[in-house]
């Protein structure tokens, strides 16, 4: 008898997807938002690691810039040759990246934040005017990267002034970061974070926007050439873009 009844139970399931009985599949919005939070993570990672090593590779230079930007003397290729040269014979070659570690504090989050937001923005905007999976024409490319820079700027902005402060002050005066943050908010106030941030932001939104455009614009150019040729082209322009 129970023999009788599975083969029946087996003969009415064979029937039923005969009859056009689908199994049930993985929900396609469920497969959809994993994919696309896996484009968020490389965004993220990717963008972090080409700001990193853009910045460090630049650092000594970034240092030399923000010295003669709060001294009085004049900036010419020559000056800024010696004060590298007599920077490394008074404290040695590793001082030439002094405050390097605090602009990786910021530069990291900041690269990963603009690059996964202009991939964001540009999925946003794509959608919005028709041209998703495309190239956005040139008013919306500008765009996505001014939005890019803004998110990202707004979020990083008081990592940005520490860095400063750390890359033009004696050692002895700050001992890490967090001893930036703390100082500077006990004795000058929270408020001095984001002292300047008006005109950053004023001066970010074309920034971004250009260098973001160029980028896509020249992206698309060279869409045609060898992988090896993209990977040099893609390290210039992150250099470029910061």
């Amino acid at each position: 008898m129970y023999q009788v009844r599975m083969g029946n139970a087996v003969q009415e399931r064979q029937g039923a997807l005969t009859q056009g009985e689908v199994l049930p599949r993985p929900s396609s919005s469920q497969s959809e938002g994993f994919k696309q939070g896996r484009t968020v993570l490389n965004s993220l990672l990717s963008g972090a690691f080409a700001g990193a090593v853009a910045k460090t590779a630049v650092a000594p230079l970034d240092r030399t810039k923000i010295i003669f930007q709060v001294s009085s003397n004049r900036f010419s290729a020559k000056e800024a040759y010696r004060l590298i040269y007599r920077t490394y014979l008074k404290d040695g070659f590793f001082s030439l990246w002094r405050g390097n570690s605090a602009t990786m504090v910021r530069v990291i989050p900041y690269a990963a934040i603009q690059f996964c937001a202009h991939e964001q923005y540009k999925r946003i905007l794509g959608q919005y005017y028709g041209f998703q999976g495309k190239a956005l024409p040139p008013v919306p490319r500008l765009l996505a990267g001014s939005l890019a820079g803004t998110t990202a700027a707004m979020l990083t902005y008081p990592l940005d002034m520490v860095r400063a402060r750390m890359a033009v002050t004696p050692k002895e005066m700050y001992s890490n970061i967090l001893h930036v943050f703390v100082r500077i908010s006990r004795e000058e106030g929270l408020k001095t974070l984001y002292r300047g941030f008006t005109p950053t932001i004023l001066g970010v939104v074309p920034y971004a926007g250009l260098s973001f455009f160029t980028y896509e614009t020249l992206k698309k150019i060279h869409a045609g050439r060898s992988s090896r040729q993209n990977v040099t082209f893609s390290f210039f322009v992150v250099i470029f873009i910061h």
